[in-house]
This record gives C-alpha cells, sequence and structure tokens, in this order.
C-alpha cells in the first residue's frame, strides 16, 4: 500500500492542465504554465483597430482599365466544364468537418496489450473508442463551459457512470462558470481541471486528483489530470497574485485499486490485480471533508517565485483501519517553487513538506509517515528541434526512527529517502508533424524505474496517429516502479479533432 502511494506524489504530470493566471516567463521560454497565460489573454480588452485601409478587408479596388483581362473566349462546352472543377474543388471533402451547435472536441479510438504475462488481469490493456464533446458560451458578464467524453471500454465494459471515478460510458470532464465580478478578481466555480507547480510528470504541491489508470495503460497524456469539483477564486495585483481553491468534498486520486493495474499488495505478500481489488472507506461528506488549496505567486528578477499550501486528505489510501481496511488519513502540505531562464534553458524547483496529520509521531506503522519532498530540473534545446530535460527528486521520511520501532514483526523498512532521476528527450521532426518523446524514471537507490515513449504523427490539421509504450522494470516486485512490471503494455490510437 505505501509503496503504491508513493507513486501519487512522485508521478506525474499532465499534460493538459487547467488554464491559469501565472506570471508569463520572457518570450520564447514559457513551460508548462503556458496555459495559464493564455487564460489572461482571453479577458484582456480587445486590440485597437487598425488605421483605414490596413484591415482585413481593405484591399483596394485597381483603377479603371486596370483589372484582370478577359482574354479570349474558349471554345463552346469548356466554360461550363470549368465552373464546374471549381465549384467541386471548393465544396469537396477537403473542406473542415464543422460539429453541429458549436461544438468542439475530437473522436479517437485506442487499442493495446500488455507484453508481459499477468495472469490478474486481461492481456488487453486498453481497447476503447472515445468522443469529446465541449462548449464554450460567452456572455456578458459570465463564460460557460461544458466538456464531456463518451466512451466503450471494452477491458472494463461497465454500463453504471461513476463521474469520482470516470468509470460508464461517461465521463465530465468541465462543467464550470467563469465570472469576473471586478477588474482584479476571476472566480470558477463547478468541474473544473486544475494544476500548478514547476515538475515535470512529478507532483509536489499539486494535491489536486490524477488519474493513474489512465495515465499507465496509454490513454492521452491529458487524462493523467482528473476533474475537480472546486471553487477557484484569482485575484491579481502588483505585490503577488492569489489563488485560493475549495473542494466541499474530497476528490481522491483515481489510483490503481486492482481492477485494471496488478500491484504489490504487502498483506498476501505478492502481485495481485482483479483477486484481491482495494476498495477504500469513502469520504463523501459535503463541506465537512473537504479540501483548502491556496498558492501567492509573482515574478522575481525574471523568475516565477510561489508559495503553496493545502490542507485535506492522502490522495491515496495511505492508512489501514484496525480491520484492515484501507482509508485516506487527513495530511496538510506547505512548500514553493521557482522557475526562470538560466543559460539558454529553464531551471525550475520545488519542495513541500507533508504533515501526515493522523501520525504526527511517526509511531503508527498503519498510517503513512511525514516526509518532505523536493526537485531540481533544467530543461533547453540541445540541438535543432530537439529538447532534453532532467530532473532530480528526493522523498526524505520525516520520523524514520519511530517508524522502525513501531513495525510489527516481520516487517520490512521502507528507505528513509528514495532517489529518482528522470529524462526526457522530444524530437520535433517532418516539418514538426513527427514527434517523438521519451521520459525515464529511474531510481538508483531502489534499482528501478520506468520508460514512457510516444511517436506521433500529424496527418494534417485534423488527423492524428500516435503509438506508444508504458515500460516497467525493477529487481524486486515490491518496490516503487518494480510491482508494475506485469503492467508493461504497448498501445496504437488514431484521433480526428473538430
Amino acid at each position: 500500500m505505501k509503496l503504491k502511494a508513493i507513486l501519487t506524489a512522485a508521478l506525474l504530470g499532465a499534460t493538459p492542465a487547467i488554464a491559469q493566471d501565472a506570471p508569463p516567463l520572457p518570450a520564447g521560454l514559457s513551460g508548462g504554465d503556458a496555459q495559464e497565460n493564455a487564460s489572461k489573454k482571453e479577458t484582456s480588452p480587445e486590440a485597437p483597430a487598425l488605421p483605414a485601409g490596413l484591415g482585413d478587408d481593405a484591399t483596394p479596388a485597381l483603377p479603371s482599365g486596370l483589372g484582370e483581362p478577359k482574354g479570349p473566349a474558349l471554345p463552346p462546352g469548356l466554360a461550363e466544364n470549368n465552373d464546374e472543377t471549381e465549384e467541386t474543388t471548393l465544396s469537396g471533402s477537403d473542406e473542415p468537418f464543422t460539429a453541429p451547435f458549436g461544438l468542439t472536441g475530437f473522436v479517437e479510438a485506442r487499442a493495446g496489450m500488455r507484453i508481459v504475462s499477468d495472469p490478474t488481469q486481461k492481456t488487453l490493456s486498453i481497447g476503447e473508442v472515445r468522443a469529446q464533446l465541449g462548449r464554450d458560451i460567452e456572455t456578458r458578464h459570465a463564460t460557460f463551459r461544458l466538456v464531456g467524453d463518451f466512451f466503450y471500454d471494452q477491458v472494463e465494459d461497465v454500463s453504471d457512470v461513476n463521474l469520482e471515478t470516470g468509470r460508464g460510458f461517461f465521463d465530465l470532464r468541465e462543467a464550470n462558470v467563469l465570472v469576473r465580478p471586478l477588474d482584479f478578481l476571476d472566480i470558477k466555480a463547478g468541474r473544473q481541471i486544475l494544476t500548478w507547480g514547476v515538475g515535470d510528470l512529478v507532483f509536489i504541491n499539486d494535491l489536486f486528483p490524477k488519474d493513474f489508470r489512465s495515465f499507465f495503460i496509454g490513454r492521452d497524456d491529458e487524462y493523467l489530470k482528473a476533474p475537480s469539483d472546486a471553487i477557484r477564486i484569482s485575484a491579481f495585483n502588483d505585490i503577488a497574485n492569489l489563488e485560493f481553491v475549495y473542494t466541499p468534498r474530497f476528490d481522491a486520486d483515481r489510483f490503481i485499486t486492482g481492477d485494471r493495474i496488478s500491484y504489490y499488495n504487502p498483506v498476501l505478500g505478492r502481485i495481485a490485480g482483479r483477486d484481491a481489488v482495494i476498495v477504500p472507506e469513502a469520504r463523501d461528506t459535503w463541506f465537512s471533508e473537504d479540501e483548502f488549496a491556496a498558492r501567492a505567486y509573482r515574478n522575481i528578477a525574471g523568475f516565477e517565485a510561489a508559495l503553496y499550501g493545502y490542507a485535506g486528505y492522502w490522495k491515496t489510501p495511505e492508512g489501514q483501519t484496525l480491520t484492515g481496511r484501507p482509508f485516506h488519513p487527513r495530511l496538510a502540505v506547505v512548500g514553493g517553487s521557482l522557475r526562470g531562464p538560466v543559460q539558454g534553458g529553464i531551471l525550475t524547483a520545488e519542495a513541500g513538506h507533508y504533515f501526515s496529520r493522523d501520525d504526527l509521531s511517526g509511531a503508527d506503522p498503519f498510517i503513512r509517515n511525514s516526509e518532505t519532498r523536493f526537485l531540481v530540473g533544467y530543461e533547453r534545446e540541445i540541438a535543432s528541434e530537439l529538447t532534453a530535460s532532467v530532473q532530480y527528486v528526493g522523498e526524505v521520511l520525516s520520523d524514520y526512527a519511530a517508524l522502525i520501532s513501531s513495525l510489527p514483526p516481520g516487517a520490512s523498512a521502507p528507505n528513509r529517502m528514495r532517489h529518482v532521476v528522470t529524462l526526457r528527450l522530444t524530437k520535433l521532426m517532418l516539418n514538426q508533424n513527427l514527434t517523438l518523446s521519451g521520459f525515464n524514471f529511474w531510481s538508483p537507490n531502489e534499482k528501478d524505474g520506468y520508460f514512457r515513449f510516444r511517436a506521433s504523427y500529424k496527418l494534417n490539421d485534423a488527423w492524428l496517429t500516435e503509438v506508444g509504450g508504458n515500460i516497467f522494470y525493477g529487481a524486486d516486485n515490491d518496490t516503487f516502479f518494480g510491482q508494475l512490471q506485469d503492467n508493461t503494455n504497448l498501445f496504437v490510437g488514431v484521433r480526428r479533432n473538430f
């Protein structure tokens, strides 16, 4: 159980992050928070009109006699054929598809399979058809956004819809309203995708829900981020920008339970899957089992600096009752981050201390210990259209001596500190239509890792194809990534955007 939970903090990353209002980096150096800057642009005043004669429709008429010459007439019957050919070209299948009612989104199909035998799971790792539909409605006083996914999943084939776990045939991604009652204040309420922090697929102060099942089976990166039912208040001023997020009912991660991805079960002492599905105690009481998150950020000498705070619960079930049932203990986190340009690249740093509020002394072996997590990373272009980024991530248990002394006889002791090194390489080719990327996690002291690779090719503005894989490796079955070795898979996908 505890090994699985480390996965919550060391991984992962997003992919489609929610637009936020973080201050931008210098031109050309913006990173994962670019969508935050885009959010500001959407609400900025309209640009001034161009001077007369410089608009899009300002092509002046040619002087009399300088128009296109008419030339000799074509033989009878050819003029009509040329007109028909032109009409066919203009109205043929090359025209982009436009969805009705102003909808945007995509339709895609994905298929994948395990390449390692796993007796606890199906060989098919993913087999689904998905359609995402979205609609933005802007009024004078508010912007409404609705995004939902309809899909058929052959692996689980669950008909009952569960909006918390994302199972069924429908997943509501976003349903919110954004208002700006004052020039310096934004309020967004409803289901939304939230993210902050500077890590690349490593989340320290980002305690918003993740979907690890989707990430490991080959869905698009945007599905790493699960939706939150929350209210976000953003205030902007010259001293510091502030964000406050209130979630009235706890939103857990869509974590590994064994029903689709196998894991190491310490009680059974072996790899388990559908034969030992985790069913934790629910924390779903409105306004009493809630969450609070806050961030203050500003630019300092060209660097984005931020402070964070969180009060809620461990996002995966890091506690166990006397009857052996998993539950989500209380958690508080404080931390900070820094990001900015250095030597032609981007330097990132982030740290956070996790207070396990139900075991502050660290003497309860059935509740996760308090710990400190940190990362340092650097990214830059190392060749033409080839970008590399590296990160060092550390996780240190706070009350290690108390934990060791309280372990039951025969129980294995975890490492006091875990080291992880990540490397990402991204290469653009064929006029940037082909993207090759690889991301590797490696723990030198636990001797395990996870290699994630993708190759995507844009056929045109609408069609995208992709192949990829999730490769897990490790010396032992009870380590961070070693427990996931049987989930190693390859997949293919094709998407039609509209």
